[in-house]
């Protein structure tokens, strides 16, 4: 088990948007939205791989000094052996080089078989006792090997594994690691959607006080042969759940320092508003 964090003394950050490899050419670029529209962003999530690594747009906002956390791409968290030396040196290279506030990433795997584009996928955890002690112990080994907070997140699919509910095994995780955690509200909706449950089922256990960031993103409702799923899309506007989900949380969060707005592939005018409401909510939370 790790050793017990504060994470009282993690940095506030604000409110951020997201980014993955080439995504500002085809969608928002942060610098200019930063500079071009003032007050609507924070800071940078960065979602990197060590195949691919920085492209030019997170290099710009690097060089800039400006906020970032870094979010991999290719961690099998439910895996302890994955936390191999050489992902730790590459990874550890990429986080300094953006000057990342900390490490996150979707719980679950990233790569069936070796770590290589070819193989690249994001299934979610089996819901169980035996793979949440697993993920918790690879989340300490990447907070000991890296010298960075991981905050572990919930992960999209159109279907779960497994008899424990998403928040409860997320409680497991934390509990066992002693580590923060990075709540993805759209992610939950979908859970929540597929498993025939309320928005807010499962929230009254769930340990709020670990949370230091929370997500937001867009989602599709989608039927495909009788079979309603969401498609986990980063549209310009999320879903009701989703937002009901966030509003629910966001006051309840004391050791919350960021939310991500996942919006990188839409037109800046689509999700101003967007901002606008988070920006609203998370200053309520904090007294802003």
């Amino acid at each position: 088990m790790a050793a017990a964090m504060d994470l009282s003394l993690l940095p506030r950050l604000g409110i951020g948007i997201s980014a993955e490899f080439d995504s500002a050419r085809r969608g928002i670029d942060a610098v200019r939205l930063y500079d071009e529209r003032p007050g609507t962003i924070d800071f940078l999530e960065v979602g990197a791989d060590l195949a691919r690594g920085l492209d030019e747009h997170a290099l710009r906002w690097a060089a800039r000094g400006l906020p970032a956390t870094y979010h991999f791409l290719d961690l099998n968290l439910e895996e302890p052996e994955d936390v191999d030396d050489a992902w730790v040196a590459g990874t550890v290279g990429l986080a300094r080089t953006l000057g990342a506030a900390w490490l996150c990433g979707d719980g679950g795997l990233w790569h069936f078989g070796p770590r290589d584009r070819g193989h690249q996928t994001l299934m979610p955890p089996i819901l169980c006792h035996d793979s949440a002690h697993a993920m918790a112990d690879a989340v300490a080994r990447v907070e000991s090997q890296t010298g960075l907070r991981c905050l572990p997140e919930n992960p999209p699919a159109t279907v779960y594994l497994g008899d424990l509910h998403l928040c409860d095994y997320f409680g497991l995780v934390a509990a066992r690691a002693n580590c923060g955690l990075l709540l993805d509200c759209a992610h939950l909706a979908i859970f929540q959607r597929a498993r025939g449950h309320a928005p807010l089922d499962g929230l009254d256990g769930f340990p709020l006080d670990r949370v230091v960031e929370l997500h937001v993103a867009g989602g599709t409702e989608r039927v495909t042969d009788g079979f309603s799923w969401i498609d986990d899309d980063h549209g310009p506007e999320p879903l009701d759940d989703t937002w009901r989900i966030f509003e629910h949380v966001v006051a309840r969060t004391p050791n919350l320092k960021a939310v991500v707005y996942e919006c990188e592939r839409n037109g800046v005018e689509e999700v101003l508003a967007g901002f606008a409401r988070v920006r609203a909510r998370v200053a309520e939370a904090w007294g802003a």
